[in-house]
């Protein structure tokens, strides 16, 4: 029995990962949230804290898999700040977490473009959040870097977002050669891709971009 736990359970991505794992013959899919969702797949086990008491809930799960689908917008968050505060700060809190009670692998949806060394405040706290996750000594280490995420229910408005997905069909015919990594994508490829890598076993560090995202939702 593979034992995980997901940080973000609630979003675009990690909603469809729930569902994907929750039928999974051999996993044990915990939850950890602020707020309990109004339906949970039947089998998860929810953990509901505030995001200060996460480290104590993850303490007492001691998954062997932890995944973080954490993220937010510079929009939402409504300052540099506060979005540093869960791009950065929560996802490698909940990671260190995670490895201190002796998972072994760690998964994180991150960017497209993400490098600590980009000029883009956005995908630069994208990077450094690798970085430092990189760091905390995971038998195996996955960073999926989808490009513009389609499909889905959105827990909030974004309207530039929505006019971007409708423009998609017309703007990934224009991204051929080293651009196809911008193309957008499925969130629920994503999802299938994540539950996948869970249970792949093996060590390292590994980045997917879109193609290998595709791949490994088969």
């Amino acid at each position: 029995m593979t034992r995980v736990v997901i940080a973000g359970a609630t979003g675009l991505i990690g909603k469809q990962l729930v569902v994907a794992l929750a039928g999974h013959e051999g996993v044990e899919c915990h939850i950890l949230v602020r707020r309990k969702p109004e339906r949970v797949p039947m089998g998860v086990i929810v953990h509901e804290a505030a995001s200060a008491d996460w480290a104590n809930e993850v303490a007492a799960i001691k998954a062997d898999v932890a995944i973080s689908c954490l993220g937010t917008t510079m929009r939402t968050a409504g300052s540099k700040a506060a979005f540093r505060a869960i791009d950065f700060d929560l996802v490698t809190g909940f990671a260190k977490a995670a490895k201190d009670a002796g998972a072994r692998h760690m998964t994180a949806v991150s960017s497209v473009g993400a490098s600590a060394k980009a000029s883009n405040f956005y995908l630069q706290t994208k990077g450094e959040a690798e970085a430092a996750m990189a760091q905390l000594g995971f038998d195996r280490v996955d960073f999926l870097r989808p490009g513009l995420l389609t499909g889905g229910e959105r827990p909030e408005s974004r309207p530039g977002e929505s006019v971007a997905i409708m423009l998609a069909p017309l703007t990934d015919l224009l991204m051929v050669g080293g651009l196809c990594r911008y193309r957008s994508i499925p969130a629920l490829a994503v999802a299938q891709a994540i539950a996948h890598l869970a249970l792949a076993g093996g060590q390292g560090q590994h980045i997917h971009e879109n193609d290998a995202i595709r791949a490994l939702a088969g």
